[in-house]
């Protein structure tokens, strides 16, 4: 009986470890809203600074957005995270902006 309550025990420990690691754009980002390219682009508005590739996570019909391709160097003016677009600093630094105009870095 007690070899029992112990292996369900260990059971449910280790059903439980998965949904303890953190995820893309988890917390205060509000979870995944869609891939642009292998960037995750978070629900509000940021890019995640996950290692992951989206396209690879999120597989070939997960949640593509504007546009399949990676994010691409502003054209027009706009470097909204949501748009696809990123602008770079006077550093170097590539960034986009949320939906709150503040800046989010691309990794490098």
């Amino acid at each position: 009986m007690r070899w029992t309550s112990l292996i369900a025990l260990l059971v449910a420990i280790f059903a439980i470890q998965p949904v303890m690691a953190n995820t893309p754009c988890s917390g205060r980002k509000g979870g995944i809203d869609h891939c642009q390219g292998s960037t995750f682009i978070c629900r509000d508005g940021s890019v995640s600074a996950s290692k992951k590739s989206c396209e690879a996570t999120m597989g070939a019909v997960g949640l593509l957005g504007p546009g399949v391709e990676e994010m691409q160097p502003n054209l027009s003016g706009d470097c909204s995270c949501r748009g696809g677009n990123y602008c770079t600093g006077p550093r170097g630094g590539r960034y986009c902006t949320t939906d709150t105009g503040a800046k989010s870095y691309l990794r490098q």
